[in-house]
């Protein structure tokens, strides 16, 4: 972590409760889906958080990860430089997320530079890419590379189109959701302000 010490009290309890929800079953297959879709010499970290996090922090991999999302010569990263400045690589962090907002994940998925960078919330850093993955997945367009289970397929519209007969005739339905009187009677019932008899 960055030159921070070690927290107490409230913000150690919520730092331990966004820490347990790490999942090592999905980093070790982010992992995997990141070398198989990246390809090249890229070095498997060991397991572990702080491994991961630091697998990722400079922001090269995710860059690349991005690009190789898109077909040759259409990448949205088009400079990836190596470089051990602080603010260069958070850039590079930036970008990636600016990037994977423009591929079509909703703000809500992405992580915010921090998380990676200081480790705040590695949790948040794995469902970006799990919504990164089963976006490539769900675009079937030939550019994801892994296996088609790590991904869940996110859903597509169905839309319908309705003859105005059919509406019509809809119309003249009272559906379910209207709620039914059938069953009903007044049996039973006492006038009000009448106590109830209980035999």
């Amino acid at each position: 972590m960055a030159n921070r010490g070690p927290s107490y009290g409230l913000s150690r309890e919520v730092q331990e409760k966004i820490d347990q929800k790490y999942i090592l079953d999905l980093e070790a297959r982010l992992v995997d889906w990141i070398i198989l879709q990246v390809g090249g010499n890229i070095e498997r970290p060991e397991p572990g958080r702080l491994n991961f996090q630091s697998w990722l922090k400079d922001g090269t991999i995710l860059c690349r990860l991005i690009n190789s999302l898109y077909p040759p010569g259409q990448e949205p990263i088009k400079k990836i430089p190596e470089t051990k400045m602080v603010f260069k690589q958070m850039e590079k962090i930036s970008q990636f997320l600016h990037a994977a907002e423009a591929y079509g994940l909703i703000t809500g998925d992405l992580f915010q530079t921090v998380d990676l960078w200081e480790g705040k919330d590695m949790a948040a850093v794995q469902r970006t890419l799990s919504a990164l993955g089963s976006m490539a997945l769900t675009k079937d367009d030939g550019q994801y590379r892994g296996e088609p289970d790590w991904f869940h397929k996110k859903a597509q519209g169905n839309r319908r189109e309705f003859s105005e007969e059919q509406l019509r005739q809809g119309r003249s339905l009272i559906g379910m959701q209207m709620g039914g009187n059938s069953g009903a009677s007044q049996s039973g019932m006492t006038g009000y302000g009448m106590p109830r008899q209980i035999m």
